[in-house]
Formats: C-alpha cells, structure tokens, sequence
C-alpha cells in the first residue's frame, strides 16, 4: 500500500505522526483503543508484523488472513469503549471498520477485547457483530461470510479459535 497521508485510522492527523510512530516501533499504544486504532490502519497496510506483535502471544495465530485482493479500507468508526484506559488492566473497544469490494462498501461491526500486560496493550479476541452494505441493516454475527473474502463463514475463518 502506498504511503498515507492522513491516516485511516480516524484521528486526523498525518499517518507519519499517527499510527506511523506504533508501527515503527517508536511509541507503545497506551490505550486499548489507539491500539484498536493502530491495529485497523496496520491490517489495512498489511502490516503482518505489527498486528502479530500486538496480539496476546498466548491467542497469537502464525499467519494473519488478509481480505482478498481488491479490499480497500476506508475508514474506523469507534462505536464504544469501556475501559482500556491508560490506568486499566483491561478494555472493551466496539467498533466499525468500513471497506470497499468490488464496488460495493461494506461495514465490519466487531468487540474486541484488549489486556494490558508488562505495560503494554495486547489484542486478545474479538467478536463479530454484523457484516453488512452500508446501508442495510444485518446482523448476522458468526455465520457471515468472513470479510477476509475468502467465502467462508467468519466462524470457520477469522473467528475460529486460534
């Protein structure tokens, strides 16, 4: 992926004052949700490394599945969060991520669940609300196709148990 100007992540500013300092390794995310964040803009470059390294090592898969070819993410919406502050141990952070696929944009509700450990955030897991065309209201949860694209369910995909 290109260079970003502004990042993607919603905050505003230039990606190289933004997520650009977590995924080079310069800052920590002292949050759940920049780490939510963080995460959204990494996987939206393919970014491997830093979504890897984010994940709780103890849930880490060895390999992240990518959407297929031609996914274009827009843009995350944080929908709530609890906890997951600097103080905290834990953090709940709900959230939209919206992409487009072959003409068509789609929105990503999900929950994910974050821990804090050795002073750093981790990713534990996350739960699929709804995938759906922007503009129509689906919940489907679980049984979804997988937004990776890769035409299975999200259960037996990127929502399986790692």
């Amino acid at each position: 992926m290109e260079q970003l100007t502004n990042c993607i992540c919603g905050s505003g500013i230039p990606y190289t004052e933004c997520c650009g300092l977590y995924h080079s390794g310069k800052k920590n995310a002292p949050t759940a949700e920049i780490l939510m964040r963080t995460r959204f803009t990494a996987f939206a470059m393919e970014n491997e490394a830093y979504i890897l390294e984010t994940w709780e090592p103890a849930k880490r898969p060895l390999r992240v599945n990518f959407p297929k070819k031609g996914t274009q993410w827009k843009r995350l919406e944080i929908v709530e969060k609890k906890k997951g502050g600097s103080q905290d141990t834990k953090g709940i952070v709900e959230f939209k991520a919206y992409y487009l696929l072959e003409g068509e944009e789609y929105a990503v509700n999900e929950i994910s669940r974050f821990r804090k450990g050795q002073g750093r955030w981790y990713y534990l897991d996350g739960a699929v609300k709804s995938i759906a065309k922007v503009g129509q209201q689906t919940n489907r949860g679980k049984n979804a196709p997988c937004p990776c694209g890769s035409g299975k369910k999200y259960k037996r995909c990127c929502g399986k148990s790692k």
